[in-house]
């Protein structure tokens, strides 16, 4: 918990590790490596107890998401509304 601000941003942030750890062991032989492999040696192999040792060292830090530039994802509706009446 000293790691995080709060114990729902714990649970967020290592469920989403635990799912990118999770998706390495699956894609494992076909050699996409679009997958981070875990960052620490452990004796365990779940990919929950890996994530939570992961932030507990400190390899995997809780950051906020910038908002300097934010599109609108339905920006392209409101484009193709203003072709069609021309």
């Amino acid at each position: 918990m000293a790691r995080v601000d709060s114990k729902f941003h714990l649970v967020h942030l290592s469920a989403k590790r635990a799912r990118e750890i999770n998706g390495y062991f699956a894609h494992l032989g076909e050699g996409l490596g679009s997958f981070v492999p875990p960052l620490i040696s452990t004796d365990t192999n779940k990919p929950l107890s890996i994530a939570l040792e992961e932030i507990a060292t400190g390899k995997i830090e809780a950051g906020e998401p910038s908002e300097e530039h934010v599109e609108d994802p339905l920006a392209f509706i409101e484009d193709d509304e203003g072709d069609e009446a021309s």
